[in-house]
């Protein structure tokens, strides 16, 4: 069978069905490919949706057990893992069956299978051949191991069965202390087990600012979790009782044997293109195995486009979902854009910590005058009130103009907070355009604004 479409989506994560829904909207006969059950992709079917429903019941449960009483309540929490997971499932249920409501609306054909380009303007999924106009590759990425360690997903597990555990190990090591390693990793530590994150790098969170890394470090310790920087795991080997682990200084030394129940393995992901036949369509990758894409997001085959975490740049879902809408603009004929320098990191431990923006390091390293401001949440009255007062936020600013060139906030609900410097810099604001800006009291937002009155010196509350 062969049916014609303006649009063929390969992938229904947040990119994919973003993308398809813009396409719909703006006239264009659309179809999405998923080989999955459920559509949504990675991200809500076993990476950020489920993810974020344990941590925060994990936060909940954490709190009823250690803060609950500072505030006058008296409780005696009991751990159901088993009802825990349910609650993790049910948001899941209710996600991926809400991206197929908005499939349907929007009167999307969803085409069930594996999708497989077997010539430009042609689509294979199972025994059935697709036309279209304009082709989408949004397959997102896939996760990574060390050489000779497999994941196995019952004692060597990637995020995918750390998210899937039937009940809290003893022990957990985590290879990697980036965001998915330290999300997942103070999940199974609220929870009870004994975790260990293992970084190669002398600090956590490589490529976030360096102040906020130390003390986001000083934090997640407090909270009980051991760390070993500068180290890297040689081997790990799963047996009838754990994983025996071998560790090495990065800088070589001396190995040690470690012992887990559990090992995650969170040192990153990689582009997913395999079974795209993207070898026999021609189309090219990069030494990452990247898909090579111009500014329009074409390959170099004609009507063969790729978006998200298939191609360059960081692998978050709420940049592909940009680069989803722009290009659906595009091929519509309007104008989009996107800067990449304008996309806000989030990590949802707790405290969270978010960044827009240059570092002091990159600001430094380019020769940039600038300033700095800074304001913890140990002055602000509603942080005080919530009883979560670690962490601060740091606005950078050009020394020149006041422009704002990155923000860096540990704290409480930083993912949130972060998106007012986010909205100022795509306007090219000051740091005096956030301290004139009236900011309700009180609020975790008036970190913000006296990180912003800081930069000139003349914070109010410090």
């Amino acid at each position: 069978m062969s049916k014609k479409y303006d649009v063929i989506v390969i992938g229904s994560g947040p990119g994919g069905y973003v993308c398809a829904i813009r396409c719909a909207q703006l006239g264009m006969k659309t179809a999405i490919v998923e080989k999955r059950e459920t559509l949504g992709g990675t991200c809500l079917n076993i990476g950020c949706i489920p993810s974020k429903a344990l941590l925060s019941a994990s936060e909940k449960y954490e709190e009823a057990e250690h803060h609950f009483e500072g505030m006058g309540i008296e409780t005696k929490p009991k751990l159901n893992l088993k009802n825990m997971m349910k609650f993790k499932d049910g948001v899941v249920e209710a996600n991926t069956k809400g991206v197929e409501f908005l499939m349907k609306k929007n009167k999307i054909d969803h085409l069930k299978g594996t999708g497989e380009i077997v010539a430009a303007g042609k689509v294979k999924v199972g025994s059935d051949t697709y036309e279209a106009d304009s082709i989408i590759i949004a397959t997102g990425s896939d996760v990574i191991s060390l050489p000779g360690i497999e994941i196995d997903e019952t004692k060597i597990v990637s995020s995918t069965g750390a998210l899937e555990l039937d009940k809290v190990p003893g022990s957990m090591v985590v290879i990697g202390g980036g965001v998915i390693g330290l999300e997942l990793g103070c999940v199974w530590s609220r929870l009870g087990a004994d975790v260990t994150v293992i970084e190669y790098l002398d600090q956590i969170l490589p490529g976030m600012d360096d102040e906020v890394r130390k003390e986001a470090q000083k934090i997640f310790k407090r909270q009980g979790i051991t760390f070993k920087t500068a180290s890297k795991v040689t081997s790990a080997k799963a047996g009838s009782k754990g994983v025996d682990l071998t560790v090495e200084p990065a800088a070589g030394g001396a190995e040690e044997k470690l012992s887990a129940d559990i090992v995650l393995m969170a040192v990153g992901r990689k582009p997913y293109t395999e079974g795209l036949g993207l070898d026999k369509v021609g189309v090219a990758l990069d030494e990452r195995g990247r898909i090579k894409t111009d500014q329009f997001f074409e390959t170099n085959v004609e009507g063969i486009y790729a978006i998200g975490d298939v191609i360059a740049g960081p692998m978050l879902a709420h940049k592909a979902e940009d680069e989803g809408v722009i290009l659906a603009e595009l091929l519509a004929g309007e104008s989009g854009h996107i800067d990449y320098n304008l996309i806000p990191g989030v990590v949802y431990t707790w405290p969270e910590v978010a960044n827009v923006g240059k570092t002091e390091a990159q600001l430094k390293e380019e020769g940039t005058e600038y300033n700095t401001g800074k304001f913890p949440f140990m002055a602000n009255g509603r942080a005080r009130a919530m009883g979560m007062t670690d962490g601060f936020v740091k606005i950078l600013a050009c020394a020149k103009t006041d422009r704002v060139l990155g923000a860096h906030i540990l704290g409480p609900n930083a993912g949130d907070l972060i998106q007012e410097v986010v909205s100022v810099m795509e306007f090219e604001g000051t740091a005096e355009d956030i301290a004139r800006t009236c900011h309700a009291h009180p609020t975790l937002t008036e970190v913000v604004k006296e990180a912003a009155l800081a930069v000139h010196k003349r914070a109010l509350h410090i």
